[in-house]
């Protein structure tokens, strides 16, 4: 029913993907499959909404609906068995935002935050510039499957953590982390502490087969130290809207977040991402169910052109989201060279390994949140990358 195999030129609309490619790679003539945003038009009712809103003509000062709110509560309570009610819901501009103002508001100068590695670059980048302490806790890979390595994190948590920042899904890998390891660690955060921050940004694009389980809603104890953040933009592809929902149903977590947010004016939003947000979570279902069934083919697609074609480049098969987790490190070039290839003889941008953390050497992460030819045009660029002459 949905057109997802339509390629829609993106350049040319200060586009971060394409326009914004020469600043980050240093080359614009290279096919972005980089950052976490999709290609595909988004839902008609999204678009429909938002053009009734730009024909009305004034554009002024704005809030976030009771209808929007309820929109959001319906939306979890249907997708993902969460109840949540309207009084336990604060606002971001963005989830990183909602990261950055979680570290100011649970932690002091010098605290000790603990994250799960590799893991989505502002993770490490939110801690450090609010001068605080990272404390990384690397996951570990058992037949390609990354896993939580239990003693370090205990043994992290145990001295003096004060905020654990967890991502769920978990970016770049692609798990979603099972209710039993998300209670495993609820209950050690309990045990020590420790203040729950998270980002559930990927929770709506589980993909077939596969179970979001919420953080909070494991049991009474995590969600009283828990605080989520969700968002409709990488479900809906909507980033530029800029509009986050941020939930804790314990209300002194909540009444210490909304007075870090209030301080800095970051609570009215703009009219179009209220308007977006509440016709994607009221609205977006059936296009998302299509678009998550058309992932899993692309997903499908690479893991048979690198077993026939590239068998010295492995996937990480992920369990949620539009991104792929790459591992070089068969193909015998180092993380630097590799880097070099792809993009001067492969014309490829995909996410340098490294900024996930030291855990991400020799890996990349690329986005397949497009048309299918365009997955298999980047797939024949890596493999004329990697299979170059030296």
């Amino acid at each position: 029913m949905f057109d997802f195999d339509r390629i829609i030129e993106r350049r040319g609309t200060d586009c971060m993907k394409y326009d914004g490619v020469q600043q980050e790679m240093g080359c614009a003539d290279v096919l972005p499959m980089w950052i976490a945003d999709m290609d595909f038009e988004v839902a008609p009712a999204i678009k429909k909404a938002v053009l009734e809103c730009g024909n009305h003509g004034i554009y002024g000062y704005t809030f976030r609906s009771q209808e929007g709110k309820e929109a959001f509560c319906e939306w979890v309570r249907r997708r993902h068995g969460w109840t949540v009610e309207t009084t336990w819901l604060s606002s971001s501009p963005g989830v990183v935002t909602a990261l950055a103002l979680s570290v100011r508001a649970f932690s002091e100068s010098g605290d000790k935050i603990l994250i799960l590695t590799p893991v989505y670059p502002p993770f490490f980048s939110v801690v450090k510039e609010n001068d605080r302490e990272l404390v990384c806790c690397p996951l570990y890979r058992k037949n390609g499957y990354y896993m939580i390595d239990w003693e370090k994190l205990e043994n992290g948590l145990k001295n003096g953590v004060k905020m654990m920042i967890l991502c769920n899904s978990h970016n770049p890998v692609g798990r979603e982390w099972t209710k039993a390891e998300l209670k495993r660690i609820g209950d050690l955060c309990c045990r020590y502490g420790v203040v729950i921050l998270s980002d559930e940004i990927h929770a709506d694009l589980t993909l077939p087969g596969c179970r979001h389980t919420v953080m909070a809603s494991v049991s009474p104890e995590i969600a009283e130290r828990t605080l989520t953040v969700m968002a409709p933009s990488k479900t809906f592809n909507i980033a530029g809207m800029m509009n986050s929902v941020v939930v804790a149903s314990n209300p002194q977590l909540l009444e210490c977040y909304n007075k870090e947010l209030l301080s800095l004016h970051l609570d009215s939003g703009n009219i179009f991402g209220h308007v977006a947000l509440k016709a994607a979570y009221r609205n977006g279902e059936e296009w998302l169910d299509e678009l998550l069934l058309y992932i899993n083919g692309n997903i499908d697609l690479v893991e048979r052109y690198l077993c026939h074609e590239l068998p010295d480049v492995k996937m990480c098969r992920p369990e949620g989201s539009f991104l792929l987790w790459l591992d070089f490190n068969g193909t015998g070039l180092t993380h630097e060279e590799c880097g070099k290839r792809l993009l001067r003889d492969g014309k490829i941008a995909l996410n340098d390994g490294l900024t996930f953390g030291e855990e991400g050497r020799g890996f990349r992460r690329m986005n397949i949140g497009c048309p299918r030819s365009v997955v298999q045009q980047g797939l024949e660029r890596i493999k004329r990358a990697i299979k170059r002459e030296s």
